[in-house]
């Protein structure tokens, strides 16, 4: 089934997810409208050298759940949390793999640094043992392509595959060149979005070498992520997956499966400016809002919410503000934003993702996810952020911002399906 343009639809027909605000989307959700907080106290790293001691980590995650304990071991977090998301995704689109034809169905799985904490473990080994003591299967469990790799594997798909890794835009990004691969026709099903677990004391080293962190409210971590707020000091780390089954609509409606969104829009492009800050005027942002509702054939006035990337960094949120205004112009002070990184921390690649499941559940709910932390606006950033409530809305079309460093930025544009 083909739109105006002629290209096949493409719609989304399962989610799943592994985050701060828990393992599964409906225990996801349910803490997210209630304005939960999923950050707390480093435990995975001893922080106390440290300016920034909390993160969004991923709490009570059981591998073998998901995988055998012999598969688990043999896999990065970050690989493991793709798998299990990936499982839940497939199992809400009741898509039964033994049935189908899986050289059409296909993995494409962001992230940003791989596995992390394997590098950090495998040079402390080496510097502390010798190299001949290093873990034999590090390279394997480390390479960033190990998402993909091993949701093919468990799943038993044999299509199409590949990895994004443009930083924080890379979950969001891969689930929108997955749509453009089953728009050309070289898979009929694509099971793709965002994981990153890099929760490890060479990942804090470096974010707290770069200032990027939050700092001042280690006492109190649930309020240390604040979007918008004058009193913001950087972003929270945090750690999770979020996956979506996408498929043509004609091969979804064929098979009896209910469509939750279609994707109708995709953009990006490039700031070529600056390695780990947008230019202050947002211009690359907004070049990527344009081009993803060109490519949704919409108008600004189409569009009921945006789900912002609003990491929590001055001039980030600021660049994002003044991107929504030269896209929207007046529709940007009727348009609820709210930024989803107040509650869970910045999950890296995998912030993506998880806030495409999220944005999914706000279009089948009528119910947007509140920015808690928003106490005192920052005069920069004035349009409407759903402050620390959540907001029952209808919402039809939502556009999901994500904007990476080396200023890579890619949007997506989620619509209902009509009966």
């Amino acid at each position: 089934m083909s739109g105006s343009n002629g290209r096949r639809r493409v719609v989304i027909t399962g989610s799943g997810l592994v985050a701060p605000l828990g393992n599964s989307v409906p225990e996801f959700w349910r803490n997210a409208i209630a304005g939960a907080s999923g950050i707390g106290r480093l435990t995975q790293v001893e922080p106390s050298e440290y300016a920034c001691q909390i993160a969004g980590e991923v709490r009570g995650f059981d591998p073998q759940c998901y995988l055998d304990r012999k598969d688990a071991r043999r896999m990065a977090r970050f690989a493991q949390f793709a798998v299990a998301a990936s499982k839940q995704a497939v199992e809400e689109a009741d898509l039964d793999l033994a049935a189908r034809d899986t050289t059409r169905i296909g993995v494409l799985v962001g992230n940003g640094g791989g596995g992390l904490p394997e590098t950090d473990r495998a040079m402390r080994t080496l510097l502390r043992r010798g190299g001949s003591r290093v873990d034999p299967l590090f390279i394997a469990k480390m390479l960033p392509n190990m998402a993909s790799a091993n949701v093919s594997i468990q799943l038993g798909v044999r299509g199409y595959s590949n990895t994004i890794t443009t930083a924080c835009a890379a979950g969001t990004q891969a689930i929108g060149d997955a749509t453009e691969v089953i728009r050309r026709g070289a898979a009929d099903v694509m099971i793709a979005g965002g994981t990153e677990a890099g929760v490890c004391e060479v990942g804090l080293a470096g974010f707290s070498a770069m200032r990027a962190l939050a700092t001042a409210s280690n006492e109190c971590p649930e309020s240390a992520s604040r979007p918008f707020d004058r009193d913001r000091d950087g972003f929270v780390a945090g750690e999770g997956a979020g996956i979506v089954v996408l498929e043509a609509l004609d091969y979804a409606l064929a098979r009896g499966a209910r469509p939750l969104a279609e994707v109708i829009g995709y953009g990006v492009s490039s700031d070529a400016t600056y390695l780990v800050a947008p230019p202050q005027d947002g211009e690359g942002a907004a070049r990527a809002m344009r081009a993803a509702l060109t490519d949704a054939e919409i108008s600004v006035e189409e569009v009921d919410y945006i789900s912002a990337h609003a990491t929590a960094t001055e001039i980030g949120d600021i660049a994002e503000t003044r991107a929504v205004r030269a896209v929207f112009g007046k529709r940007a002070y009727r348009l609820p934003i709210s930024a989803m990184k107040s509650q869970i921390g910045h999950l890296l690649g995998g912030a993506g993702g998880v806030e495409t499941v999220a944005a999914v559940q706000t279009i089948r709910t009528g119910t947007i996810a509140p920015t808690i932390n928003l106490t005192h606006p920052d005069p920069e950033c004035d349009l409407d952020y759903v402050p620390q409530q959540a907001r029952e809305a209808e919402v039809r079309t939502v556009m999901k911002n994500s904007f990476g460093f080396g200023g890579q930025n890619a949007v997506l544009v989620l619509t209902t399906v009509p009966n």
